[in-house]
């Protein structure tokens, strides 16, 4: 097994999905995007899985919500921290 391939945090995908939505790989270069990366998932907790599948199976939608209500808040919070330590 390798941890690199088999585990993953759930929440970057979840960031991932929410970077997209904003399109902020369109308005900042990728030495920004890299560090809002890292600051948006130090914010948040860690819910490693192993299978996509199962995070879709068993969360509940309430858990999906607050979650991504998480990664809402942690962007934006991110992201003024950024602004002004840029």
């Amino acid at each position: 097994m390798k941890i690199s391939d088999d585990i993953h945090n759930y929440y970057e995908k979840l960031v991932s999905q929410h970077f997209t939505a904003l399109k902020l790989e369109d308005k900042y270069d990728a030495e920004f995007i890299a560090d809002l990366v890292c600051v948006v998932l130090n914010q948040l907790p860690t819910r490693y899985i192993r299978h996509e599948v199962d995070m879709a199976f068993y969360l509940p939608a309430s858990e999906r919500f607050e979650m991504e209500n998480n990664v809402k808040v942690a962007v934006a919070k991110a992201l003024e921290f950024m602004k002004e330590h840029s």
